[in-house]
């Protein structure tokens, strides 16, 4: 098959859930000997350089400069709008009649649009084209807005927060309605897009990844300690790290838990360095290495209050066989069996006890995060979740298409 995937962000490196699902998905219809081409848009804010990477000799590749910096005026302004700046700021017209050129003169037979940024320009695909358009949806993003102005108290936030959520499920149930099917990485994702009116058919799909880039090497590991890893340009990630030190630096400075604490990941606010403790609590930023990183520590947390689709991050974690203790919305989409090859956690003092237990039991993290790499094999392992989205791809095209 001839394939084409639009994405609104560089997936080179993989130092994020988003580019690390599209990478792999590259990665997996390649080796199936699919012909992919990328278009990417590359945002100024975190603008990519053409990277070095092998699968680059095997594809067509182009990124788009654009810039999605939005000032105070325009975002004021947007308030009488019915789209979302958030969405809005990724609409560039020559990027459109980009697009447009390279849809007609190449006859793809699926054309992938990789999130609702990119979702703008699903009307000028479709237009100009006759190729099948799936839609992937790494987050029902309405329903992030929603659960985010759900964990506000303050009645302005929470007003503001709603009316977002608003004008988004308005604009991405229109979109959607507008492509051939829809995938997802969980029931819960596609219960929300059917129960909000929905009518594209909808399948669900793993997160899939390359086990052979996670090797454990538990010698390196310091036993016990605590991470959380994840980019906080990303709201619910800043609101879920930001509620976990404020309920228990306390008890990791001066309490019970002792155990050290490390903070990882992009855009970490200069604010968070206040959290930061000599000996107790580490604000580390950026690292190098992610799984580098996460091979280091034994604990992982992930505190998510509000968000949707999968955490790519627990995948991740769960491959390098680490005892993870997460909400269960965190833990969304995975088959998982608590306190087998998870820890579930959904209020402090569960929170509080888990943690306990974990720093005390050593043998016991290693059991659950034995079970835990056995569970991404079996479901998550990059040949099984393409050779599922290929199924969907052959579908949608006529019989003589292979």
């Amino acid at each position: 098959m001839k394939i084409l995937i639009l994405s609104h962000r560089v997936p080179f490196p993989q130092n994020g859930g988003y580019p690390i699902v599209v990478y792999n998905t590259i990665k997996g219809l390649v080796d199936l000997g699919h012909e992919v081409s990328l278009v990417a848009l590359n945002a100024k804010k975190n603008h990519q350089e053409i990277p070095e990477d092998a699968i680059l000799d095997q594809i067509k590749y182009r990124a788009f400069n654009i810039d999605i910096n939005v000032s105070v005026l325009e975002v004021a302004l947007n308030l009488f709008s019915k789209t979302s700046f958030n969405i809005d700021k990724y609409f560039d017209p020559e990027f459109e009649r980009l697009l447009i050129r390279e849809v007609r003169l190449n006859n793809y037979d699926i054309i992938q649009f990789d999130g609702l940024m990119v979702s703008l320009y699903i009307n000028a695909v479709r237009k100009n084209c006759k190729s099948k358009i799936v839609y992937r949806a790494h987050n029902i993003e309405h329903q992030v807005w929603m659960r985010l102005s759900d964990q506000k108290s303050d009645p302005f936030k929470k007003s503001y927060l709603k009316m977002h959520a608003r004008r988004i499920k308005n604009y991405e149930l229109e979109q959607l309605n507008k492509v051939d099917a829809i995938s997802v990485f969980t029931a819960q994702d596609k219960a929300t897009l059917v129960d909000s009116g929905t009518r594209v058919p909808i399948e669900i799909l793993p997160v899939g990844i390359n086990m052979a880039q996670y090797n454990p090497d538990y010698s390196k590991t310091e036993v016990p300690s605590l991470f959380f890893l994840g980019s906080l340009d990303w709201l619910p990630n800043r609101e879920g790290i930001e509620w976990f030190l404020d309920n228990f630096h306390k008890d990791l400075v001066e309490g019970e838990l002792r155990v050290k604490f490390y903070v990882a990941g992009n855009d970490i606010p200069e604010t968070f360095d206040d959290y930061d403790v000599m000996g107790k609590i580490f604000i580390q930023g950026e690292v190098d290495d992610a799984l580098e990183f996460v091979n280091s520590k034994s604990i992982m947390i992930v505190p998510l209050l509000s968000s949707g689709g999968m955490r790519v991050k627990i995948v991740e974690g769960m491959a390098m066989e680490k005892c993870i203790i997460s909400t269960s919305l965190g833990a969304e989409g995975l088959n998982f069996t608590n306190g087998e090859n998870i820890l579930i956690a959904n209020d402090a003092e569960e929170f509080y006890e888990a943690i306990k237990r974990c720093i005390a039991d050593e043998e016991y993290c290693r059991y659950i995060g034995i079970n835990a790499r056995k569970l991404i094999e079996q479901q998550h392992d990059i040949s099984v979740a393409t050779n599922k989205l290929v199924n969907l791809y052959q579908r949608l095209l006529p019989v003589e298409v292979s």
